[in-house]
């Protein structure tokens, strides 16, 4: 709907393969109107701050309307925004005046399953006999149980007692999300035209959530046990995950976005198989989260492994992708939290996911170092968390809303927040640290404009020098570029030894030199960025 207008760019550049994509989670983000849910005019006030950072794209965790069974990911209407996130027109708007920034908007799609609040499933448990019956998965009991042995992720069985029409429904999630029947093409067909929808307004992609999952095994046969100690985690689920089907079906949602120009998606999938939902690197998914970094304690050689694995398995013209955060997981601040040293962590962290090889995803906060919030169990809302806890006490405290300044709720709203703000945000906040130029959220914004800077950095090469222990060095290099990154995990001084002359392009601490020859010295947590003179 409106057309893309920025600084002039590298005509080379594609935004989603060279660019940095900023995750927002809308309820945390901003609150225009007081009730104390974040929304989109509230995202739209932040444009400038997010235009100031340098980022390329915002990802926009579900807007739909919802029951909000499990916050916006059961979806009872997949072309409308709902009413607590504001109206189609402010997203209209969002994406005008995000575009007239040079900020694409990606938006999530959950195609897996609805609410059961969908007009779809309204219909499909309606009788047996509704033209969509077969949009859901529905079975008869087996020896008068569950159809199958399935587990669902949240807790409980996967399967729902139907009282009305005398069959179970299949819900991998909670039970007021049932899974869509991907096997049915009526099911492809009315979600591509959701899809387009959306295209046709002017979003710029989506991110598609549990991609891996759409398709199930024919004829739904029992999952196998495992060890584990939830019933979810004491069995394999290779009948539920990565089906030939799938991915036919991907490779055609890959047209419908390339009928629309510099379209793209990004899959949230299982580490197993994941590099196959790339198909040939440019003929199914455009990106494919990899999320082995989020897995890793604070050990240089243990982020290698990952990064020389995945580099390996990739389709040759594929481009990674790499997360050091999101809405599922425990605040990167706090997962490498280790005292004093924390922010000196976090600024390696920062220096690491920006400089590797591929599309780096910022989670909201994380450029200020935002911890994960300390959430009394009455005031849990996830479903997992409400079920489990102490075991897991859900995905609440990686939430919570963002620090903007040090005012009452720390700027991001004038009435009673959804979920409590973090405790430290008057001293960790955006307004503090963008006034400092040593702050992590000043760390940040360098990093950016040099990346944009760097062809290396964009589309360079990734080679790592060997034996990463206490120090992980790796290059980037273009025909005309050649910039040396070495990341330093431990508390203490090390050295590696360099070729040839090199400059200091930037560096996580304060250091003198700004030339380095021969053998280069890192101070204890330090992260730097070399470029061969």
């Amino acid at each position: 709907m409106s057309d893309l207008q920025s600084e002039p760019r590298d005509p080379k550049s594609v935004w989603w393969r060279d660019g940095i994509i900023y995750q927002i989670y809308p309820r945390s983000f901003a609150d225009s109107n007081g009730d104390g849910v974040g929304d989109l005019l509230g995202i739209l006030s932040k444009l400038d701050y997010l235009q100031w950072l340098g980022i390329d794209a915002i990802w926009l965790s579900p807007i739909y309307p919802s029951p909000m069974a499990d916050f916006g990911y059961d979806v009872s209407n997949y072309h409308d925004v709902d009413p607590v996130f504001g109206k189609l027109a402010d997203l209209d708007r969002l994406v005008s005046e995000a575009h007239a920034r040079g900020i694409r908007i990606v938006l999530d799609m959950v195609m897996n399953h609805t609410s059961d609040r969908h007009p779809w499933f309204i219909e499909s448990r309606s009788s047996r006999d509704n033209p969509k019956r077969d949009w859901y998965i529905w079975r008869d009991p087996r020896d008068g149980r569950e159809p199958n042995n399935w587990e669902s992720i949240f807790g409980g069985k996967a399967w729902e007692w139907d009282e009305r029409t005398g069959q179970y429904y299949l819900h991998l999630f909670v039970s007021s999300q049932p899974d869509l029947n991907w096997r049915n093409p009526q099911v492809q067909a009315a979600m591509f035209d959701e899809c387009r929808f959306w295209l046709d307004r002017g979003v710029d992609g989506f991110r598609l959530d549990v991609a891996h999952r759409l398709v199930k095994a024919e004829g739904l046969p029992d999952n196998p046990p495992r060890l584990g100690l939830r019933g979810y985690d004491r069995q394999d689920h290779f009948h539920q995950i990565n089906q030939p089907e799938t991915h036919a079906i991907w490779k055609e949602f890959r047209k419908l976005l390339d009928a629309y120009p510099e379209r793209m998606a990004v899959g949230e999938v299982d580490p197993v198989g994941a590099e196959d939902y790339y198909g040939d690197g440019q003929d199914e998914l455009s990106l494919v989260f990899n999320f082995g970094l989020l897995a890793q304690g604070w050990r240089a050689r243990d982020f290698f492994k990952v990064v020389a694995n995945w580099e390996t398995r990739l389709p040759e013209t594929a481009r990674p992708c790499w997360v050091l955060g999101n809405h599922d997981v425990r605040r990167l601040a706090s997962r490498y939290a280790a005292g004093s040293l924390t922010d000196e962590r976090t600024r390696v962290a920062a220096v690491m996911l920006l400089t590797l090889r591929g599309t780096p995803f910022i989670y909201y906060g994380d450029e200020i170092g935002m911890q994960e919030g300390d959430i009394p169990r009455e005031e849990i809302v996830d479903p997992p968390g409400r079920k489990y806890w102490p075991l897991y006490k859900g995905r609440d405290g990686c939430r919570t809303p963002m620090q903007w300044d040090s005012t009452q709720n720390a700027g991001f709203s004038t009435g009673k927040p959804w979920m409590r703000v973090n405790s430290d945000f008057k001293s960790r906040n955006v307004e503090t640290q963008r006034a400092a130029p040593k702050s992590l959220l000043s760390l940040y914004r360098q990093l950016i404009a040099l990346r944009r800077q760097s062809p290396a950095l964009v589309r360079g090469t990734y080679r790592a020098l060997p034996r990463p222990i206490s120090v992980w060095a790796y290059e980037r290099v273009t025909d005309d570029q050649r910039m040396l990154i070495a990341l330093n995990f431990f508390s203490r001084p090390a050295q590696i030894g360099v070729e040839g002359e090199w400059r200091v392009r930037l560096s996580s601490v304060e250091r003198p030199e700004s030339t380095v020859l021969n053998l280069f010295s890192l101070a204890p947590n330090e992260a730097v960025i070399l470029e061969a003179v």
